[in-house]
């Protein structure tokens, strides 16, 4: 277990990082800039760290550690560093004809001091990725890593005072007890990602400082499947997004949605697939990952008792080992088909393991109400050929994100907001967005005093004025 920090320090942690910002010296351009470099430094530097520590947590191999956490957070600050000063120059505003002559500008400054809260799926890039914006919008951050990834929390932990001597990032370590006495300090913004149970409890608590949040949350991300000309292209992606950590994503595909008569292949292209890339026991190579805790195990090898296991479904307590497991679902349903009323404990939740139910529809149509009927989810995934498809699954649902032909790969899109809607989320980060959601954008204003347009505007009125200013106003 990560040690844990007592309350006293996270009292300390918060108000040393407030006085830090208070002292200005987070503002400037060049220590924002200087700031993004030491955290890529942290990372550069140390990588076969990391990599241990994310083999340690959740038997993550060295290449998807790369390209899931480190080569991701690597990637948001070389964009960040060639884009902040464009970023960061005021706005001209606009000014309507009735207030002329005045100027007007946007000047961004820092929101304060920002709690990062991360999971323990992606245990450094959830942490740190948000850390980027933070850090570019001139703020300073306390970051509170997952306990259930100790290995990271602790290396993060030991890494943070040696790359922010000046203690613009700080880290406070342990479980629930640290996380309830860290949301009862004041803070200017809050990223949380997680579930949805801890993220209304972040929320409550945030309300009672009026501070705004941002909330990933997950939920349950459908797929729509029918591109039968491209099969294997699309199973074989459609597996690497499934299975990748071990199915342990927020925007994993959850459920696919097909028609009955094209399950049969698309379970034999899964097969092949899994296959191909985690060979034929997926746990005897490096590169299949781990479930984090015996909790999490038993929670999902339960969700398999009696559904109808067509490729994996083997599972080792002492390893925490779950194989790459396809299971299919009847076609015998209502309209809950999905959510807390599904008749299947697979469909019922968020599954967040490897275990991919296929869902038999009638049509795209059909595969539209089913998603519809319950809560908006995070991201959607459609694999088809045809445009009108296409259209029809953009138009008339709602999601995070939708993602054609592939999964998971809007999450590294670094020009691309990154969230959820409803029940998946609230606010975006990740690039320019990133740099918005931590700073505020304060309008400012100069009306001269000569000449005194504002007369008009002032008592006593004139007819002859109040209608020219009436008219200009209208105008604006």
């Amino acid at each position: 277990m990560a040690a844990t920090t007592a309350p006293t320090t996270v009292t300390t942690a918060v108000n040393d990082a407030r006085s830090l910002f208070g002292s200005g010296a987070t503002r400037p351009l060049a220590a924002r800039t200087a700031r993004l470099k030491a955290l890529r430094a942290m990372l550069t530097e140390n990588q076969a760290d990391f990599e241990a520590a994310l083999w340690s947590d959740l038997h993550k191999s060295a290449g998807e550690a790369q390209l899931t956490e480190i080569s991701v957070v690597l990637a948001e600050i070389g964009h960040t560093l060639r884009h902040l000063r464009r970023w960061a120059r005021p706005q001209r505003g606009s000014v309507p004809p009735a207030l002329w002559p005045a100027r007007a500008r946007l000047v961004s400054e820092p929101l304060g001091v920002v709690l990062v809260i991360a999971p323990w799926n992606y245990p450094l890039q959830l942490l740190l990725d948000p850390l980027v914006g933070v850090l570019a919008a001139g703020n300073t951050a306390v970051l509170k890593p997952s306990e259930l990834a100790p290995a990271t929390s602790e290396l993060v932990t030991r890494l943070v005072p040696r790359y922010f001597p000046d203690g613009a990032v700080r880290v406070v370590e342990g479980g629930v007890p640290e996380t309830t006495e860290l949301l009862a300090q004041r803070f200017d913004h809050i990223v949380f990602t997680g579930g949805g149970m801890v993220g209304r409890i972040v929320m409550r608590a945030a309300a009672d400082h009026l501070t705004p949040v941002t909330l990933e949350l997950g939920g349950k991300s459908p797929v729509w499947f029918d591109d039968d000309a491209r099969l294997h292209q699309a199973a074989r992606r459609l597996a690497w997004g499934k299975f990748t950590n071990a199915g342990q994503t927020c925007i994993a595909p959850d459920y696919v949605l097909t028609t009955p008569d094209r399950v049969p292949a698309l379970v034999d292209a899964l097969r092949t697939a899994i296959a191909d890339m985690w060979g034929s026991d997926p746990r005897a190579g490096r590169d299949y990952g781990r479930i984090v805790n015996e909790r999490q195990f038993d929670r999902l090898v339960a969700l398999l008792e009696g559904t109808d296991v067509v490729i994996g479904g083997e599972s080792d307590p002492a390893d925490r080992y779950i194989a790459p497991t396809v299971v299919t679902v009847s076609a015998d349903h209502g309209p809950a088909a999905v959510g807390p009323d599904a008749p299947h404990p697979v469909l019922r939740e968020e599954i967040f393991g490897p275990v991919l139910p296929i869902l038999s529809v009638d049509s795209p149509q059909q595969a539209v109400e089913v998603i519809n009927a319950w809560d908006k989810p995070l991201a959607l995934y459609v694999f088809t050929s045809s445009a009108r498809t296409r259209r029809l699954f953009e138009q008339n649902t709602s999601s995070g994100a939708v993602v054609h032909d592939a999964a998971l790969i809007h999450a590294a899109t670094t020009g691309l907001p990154f969230g959820g809607v409803g029940a998946s989320g609230m606010g975006a980060y990740h690039g320019e967005h990133s740099w918005r959601a931590f700073s505020h954008l304060k309008p400012v204003l100069h009306k001269p005093l000569t000449p005194d347009t504002l007369r008009l505007a002032q008592p006593p009125f004139a007819s002859r004025g109040l209608r020219l200013v009436q008219r200009l106003m209208r105008c604006g």
